[in-house]
């Protein structure tokens, strides 16, 4: 895809919102770029990160996976009538990484009204070796259908 996917002009400043006081937060996730049809963030290999024997923890990607497909899907809708929610993630652990970042690359597979697929490749930052691969799916629900919902969601 090339063309923008996105509801409107979003921009990395407007999104640091998204990661306050939340799991992308607790990991250290930062945005890196907004394209047309992608979003990129990163996380760091470090002790929140790792798991026992010294290597990003699977679930580290998961969460950055998860995060960034979200907050994509997020993007394509109109957030005061719809909210965006994982339904299903898969993560292929490609290689381990012992330090530095790792990179999210998330990109829509299928941007449909009430289901999104979102994949992220995941690549070590230093070597641009891949270090997995995330598929998720979203759901997207009418705003008020969840039932413990936060008042407002804080962008920008």
């Amino acid at each position: 895809m090339s063309d923008n996917v996105w509801f409107k002009d979003y921009s990395i400043d407007t999104l640091e919102g998204m990661r306050n006081a939340n799991m992308a937060t607790h990991i250290g996730m930062e945005f890196l770029k907004v394209g047309n049809d992608f979003l990129s963030g990163r996380i760091p290999v470090d002790e929140r990160t790792t798991q026992p024997f010294g290597i990003l923890h699977g679930g580290a990607s998961c969460v950055l996976s998860e995060s960034l497909g979200s907050i994509a899907a997020w993007m394509t809708i109109d957030p005061e009538k719809y909210r965006a929610v994982g339904l299903e993630i898969n993560c292929n652990h490609i290689r381990a990484v012992t330090s530095g970042y790792v990179i999210g690359h998330c990109t829509p597979i299928h941007i449909g009204r009430r289901t999104q697929i979102w994949q992220t490749d995941m690549t070590e930052e230093a070597t641009g070796k891949r270090t997995a691969i995330s598929r998720l799916t979203v759901a997207i629900i009418d705003h008020g259908t969840l039932s413990t919902q936060k008042e407002a969601v804080h962008v920008g």
